[in-house]
């Protein structure tokens, strides 16, 4: 069975190197959203030596684009998109310090080796399940990039936002192990 691990951002590589593919984590603390649009503007202020709109030392990005907050609720339904079309830029944001990414599906292998080099780890959360994620939010507001409607920056505080190792500091991959080989 897998390890429960409570994570609290930001996020240190000693408390990440401890995780192994499998491991179940409890996210507390700031949590920003981005996705593919938002992920070019900021490799692109990287590119050209410019800060960025959120301390990235530490971070984690949850690639999901809410839908809008019911009345009283800090957001809508929050599910994970398709990681792999971050895979492009993942590992620039990496080099200048983000820990943890979390979405659905595989990533890529320059992905999963810069994953290794950073001590960063990818988790990821369950589809199907937004509803269920949004619960863990306690506040969202948007920070950045608004234009981009649900796909703007958003710093999310979370308490206890579950998610999976899905690939760990040692370059482990849930999606090449299978299922039973990573169960203990």
């Amino acid at each position: 069975m897998a390890n429960e691990i409570h994570l609290r951002t930001p996020l240190k590589t000693e408390d990440l190197e401890k995780l192994n593919v499998g491991d179940k984590v409890l996210i507390t603390g700031k949590v920003y959203t981005a996705r593919d649009a938002a992920h070019k503007r900021l490799v692109e202020l990287v590119e050209a030596g410019k800060e960025l709109p959120f301390d990235i030392e530490g971070a984690a990005i949850y690639f999901v684009g809410p839908s809008p907050a019911r009345s009283g609720k800090p957001i809508g339904s929050a599910g994970p998109t398709t990681s792999y079309r971050m895979d492009p830029y993942s590992p620039a944001l990496m080099d200048v310090g983000l820990k943890a990414m979390i979405g659905k599906g595989p990533r890529g292998p320059k992905v999963i080796d810069s994953m290794v080099k950073n001590k960063a780890v990818y988790l990821a959360s369950i589809g199907g399940a937004a509803v269920v994620t949004a619960q863990s939010v306690k506040s969202c507001k948007i920070i950045a990039y608004e234009d981009l409607g649900a796909e703007a920056i958003r710093e999310l505080e979370v308490e206890e936002f579950p998610a999976f190792v899905a690939n760990d500091t040692k370059g482990n991959d849930i999606f090449q192990l299978g299922v039973e080989k990573y169960r203990r």
